[in-house]
């Protein structure tokens, strides 16, 4: 089940506020990469979602798939 945006924001918004003291204009004037970078974690580190799983199976199809 993938998370809605609406829900998805408020939780950053809490962390951008609670953790780094952002006002909401501060919050809405970053971008997502920002945001992580100033929590201390790189958008690489992020969950690989729906979409780049499948770029990946694509790119590098398992053995036995491709055998099938």
């Amino acid at each position: 089940m993938t998370a809605r945006f609406a829900d998805v924001a408020r939780r950053a918004a809490r962390a951008a506020a609670l953790v780094l003291g952002w006002r909401p204009a501060d919050f809405w004037a970053a971008t997502p990469a920002e945001l992580l970078t100033c929590l201390g974690q790189d958008a690489a580190d992020a969950p690989a979602d729906a979409g780049l799983l499948a770029r990946m199976m694509e790119q590098f199809p398992d053995a036995e798939r491709s055998r099938g």
